[in-house]
Parts: structure tokens; C-alpha cells; sequence
């Protein structure tokens, strides 16, 4: 295949500004957080769900809210041929939430745990773990209200990121009431505001009118002083809510979690109440928000007139990939790569590679028939554990080299009966 003077013949093609490759290198920590999300969700309960990239726009401006960030500035919205409003999604509980009434599961168990992995798309300042195409890792229960399953989730997701490698944790909550309390809050607060608006960023000042809890969220730094001094929602949440907050600590506790009250937290979209959490991880010395979610009760009445609870988490892929520990073993090198030398052993090469390849085990040869010097490079830079090398000579006299690469060692060992001397060393290794 020739490749030389593509680029003199076009102008390189890169990809879209924020939207990242993931190579070869880097999927071994990608495949180990998926794997380990679908092992611990399914032990909780969790089906997977598999949602389309691609929804009407009604679905999240009235799902997330209109006066979010998300849907004013951040969606990558556009008109189809038939003159319909589509969004690529920027979240997947909208998505998850219409798949379960359009599918009518309520029909069949009216509780449903779902989890969904993929990604999502928000037009944002591209940065370092952050990105227009990002990936999440969302998981939902749908149809209960008791604060039990707010623990639960809450004890699956810090359970996840323990196993993933994540240690030093710190996991916060909040009650942010709900439709009958929070309007008061929200009225205090805009007044609190209004009298500091000056302080106020450009975007926080559009938020005192549309979504003045949104400012507590804001990390700008003159923000952060107006709000000091603030009153806390969890001041003015109501008897009902009250209860349901202090029987979610108690769970907690009883799963052995330990948590901080943070009266400032808020979520981005509009449709939670009540329980809100973050988990929050010291893993690279500085403080990284790794996660969030809570309740969402009033969500299914936005987007199907069902009045169906909800609780879940979001996790940001790329984010925690960046704070998985060193050392594990996530890039998957070569067990064997064969040298062989001449057109016969190089037959025999090929013959010996795809029968492994059979058998699950992952084996390169040189298809090109390079020099020995030249395949030992590249077996080296492929970091094989074994190479199995035919040397003229020795294909002549029905044996080959087998050689460690970790320890140089290497031995003579005869061509009949290999692949079962090769398994043998391979997996018993």
C-alpha cells in the first residue's frame, strides 16, 4: 500500500477541534473502567441499555430545562431534511428516561435499574479531560422514591470507583428540595443576589433571573464571594423532604460511608430534587470532582406526564481514566512473535500464528520477511513476551530458538508438537 506523498498530493485532515481519538495505547485503561462498570453494576441489579447519540431537541430543552447552560449555549442542535430539531445528546438520563416510557417497561416491572456507556456531545472551550465528544458512564433507577435506593446507588458508585483503583474519595450530599420548598429557597436566594449582583460574572447575572441556584455552582472567583454568607437550601427544604434526607444519611451510614454536608452543592439541570452527590478524589494530590447525581423526580412529568421517580450518577470516562493508578497492565502486548527466515519457515510462521490466534492467544509475526536483527527490533518494541525464531538452519533440522525477552533465556525446541509446547509455556506463564 503507498502511502508516501499523500500529503503533498491534500491537505492534511485532522479531526474535529474537541473531538479526541482514543489509540491503541490508551483503550487497555478504557476497556478495564467499562468492563469493571458492567461487572459491579450488573452485581447490583443493572441492565444494560444502549440509547441513540441523536434525540429531538424538545426532549432535553424540556427535560434539562431551557434555562440551563446545556440547552442555551452547549448543545449541538440543527435541522434535519424534514425540517425536524435534532440534538446530538448531551447527557443520556433524558435518553434513558423516553427509552423507558416509549418502551412502556413500566409495563412489565414498574422498578427499572439501567446503566448506559457511550458518548455525549457539548459544544465547550476544548481543555486537558475535557472535550466536545466526551464519554460517560451513566446509571438510573426508575420508579422508586424510598431514600434506600438513594443510598444504594450512592454505595454502588463509590463501590465502582474503588474497584476501578481510586482510593483517597470524599463523598458530599445535599437535599435540594423539591417543587413545593424549593420555590421559597429560590426567591431567597434571588434576593440574597440581586443586592450583590455587581459581584456577579456576565453569565451569572443572565442566571439571577432564569436559574439563580446555578450561581452557587459558579466557579468564578468574584461569584464565589457574593455567595458568601448565602442562605442554604437545606434551611427552608420541607418536613417531607427533611425526612427523606436524614433516612438517606442513616442508609449511608449502615453501608459504612462516610459523607460531608455540603449546603452549596448544586446540580447543572433542572430536573433534580432532593438527594444531590458528588464524589470528589485526592487520587493526584489536588481535589478532582469525579462524579455526580441524585434524584430526579419531577423528570418523567416534563417529557411524558408520568409521574415516575428517578435517581442516578454520571461519570465522566475521560476524567477518571486520567486517575486510574500507574503500573496496572492495561496495554495487551504480544504473547509470541515469530522471526522466521526464508520462504518455508516463514509458511511455517504463518501456519503456527493463526492457529494461536485460534486459541485466544495474541501473536505477531513479520509478514515481510525482514532480517533476524531487524524482527528482534520489532519484537522488542512490540514488548512479546516470547519470540520464536526460525533460523534456517534450524527449520532445516526440524527445530526452532524459543526465547524468553524478559529474562534473555532462550532453548532449543523441536518444530513437532510447538503449538502445544507453546501453549504451554504461553498460558502456564
Amino acid at each position: 500500500m503507498e502511502v508516501r506523498g499523500i500529503k503533498d498530493r491534500m491537505t492534511e485532515i485532522k479531526a474535529i477541534r474537541g473531538f479526541n481519538d482514543i489509540l491503541p495505547g490508551e483503550i487497555g485503561k478504557w476497556q478495564f473502567v467499562e468492563n469493571t462498570a458492567r461487572e459491579v453494576f450488573e452485581g447490583f441489579g443493572f441492565s444494560e441499555i444502549r440509547i441513540p447519540i441523536l434525540e429531538r431537541t424538545e426532549l432535553f430543552a424540556r427535560g434539562i430545562g431551557e434555562a440551563t447552560d446545556i440547552v442555551e449555549k452547549e448543545m449541538y442542535t440543527f435541522t434535519d431534511r424534514s425540517g425536524n430539531s435534532l440534538t446530538l445528546r448531551p447527557e443520556a438520563t433524558a435518553s434513558m428516561a423516553r427509552a423507558y416510557l416509549e418502551h412502556q417497561l413500566h409495563s412489565f416491572d414498574p422498578v427499572a435499574k439501567l446503566y448506559c456507556i457511550g458518548p455525549m456531545f457539548r459544544y465547550e472551550r476544548p481543555q486537558k479531560g475535557r472535550y466536545r465528544q466526551f464519554y460517560q458512564i451513566d446509571a438510573e433507577v426508575f420508579g422508586v422514591d424510598n431514600p434506600m435506593v438513594d443510598a444504594e446507588v450512592i454505595h454502588m458508585l463509590i463501590h465502582f470507583l474503588r474497584r476501578v483503583g481510586l482510593e483517597r474519595l470524599e463523598l458530599q450530599i445535599n437535599s435540594l428540595g423539591c417543587r413545593e420548598c424549593r420555590p421559597r429557597y429560590r426567591e431567597e436566594l434571588k434576593g440574597f443576589l440581586t443586592k450583590r449582583s455587581f459581584r456577579l460574572c456576565e453569565d451569572c447575572q443572565r442566571r439571577l433571573e432564569t436559574n439563580p441556584l446555578r450561581i452557587l455552582d459558579c466557579k468564578v472567583e468574584s461569584c464565589q464571594e457574593a455567595i458568601a454568607g448565602a442562605p442554604k437550601v437545606t434551611d427552608y427544604i420541607c418536613e417531607q423532604c427533611r425526612k427523606h434526607f436524614d433516612r438517606v444519611k442513616e442508609y449511608l451510614a449502615m453501608a459504612g460511608l462516610s459523607f460531608i454536608l455540603n449546603p452549596r452543592m448544586v446540580r447543572g439541570l433542572d430536573y433534580y430534587t432532593r438527594t444531590a452527590f458528588e464524589v470528589i478524589s485526592y487520587q493526584l494530590g489536588s481535589q478532582n470532582a469525579v462524579t455526580g447525581g441524585g434524584r430526579y423526580d419531577n423528570l418523567f412529568q416534563e417529557i411524558g406526564g408520568l409521574d415516575i421517580p428517578g435517581i442516578g450518577f454520571a461519570v465522566g470516562m475521560e476524567r477518571l481514566v486520567s486517575l486510574l493508578p500507574a503500573g496496572k497492565g492495561f496495554v495487551q502486548n504480544p504473547s509470541l512473535f515469530v522471526a522466521a527466515l526464508g520462504d518455508e519457515a516463514l509458511k511455517e510462521a504463518y501456519r503456527i500464528v493463526s492457529q494461536l490466534h485460534l486459541e485466544g492467544i495474541r501473536a505477531e509475526l513479520d509478514y515481510e520477511g525482514k532480517s533476524l536483527k531487524s524482527q528482534m527490533r520489532r519484537a522488542d518494541k512490540l514488548k512479546a513476551r516470547y519470540v520464536l525464531i526460525f533460523g534456517e538452519e534450524e527449520f532445516k533440522r526440524g527445530r526452532a530458538v524459543l526465547r524468553n525477552m524478559e529474562t534473555k533465556s532462550q532453548e532449543e525446541i523441536p518444530l513437532q508438537g510447538v503449538l502445544n509446547t507453546l501453549k504451554k509455556r504461553i498460558i502456564g506463564d
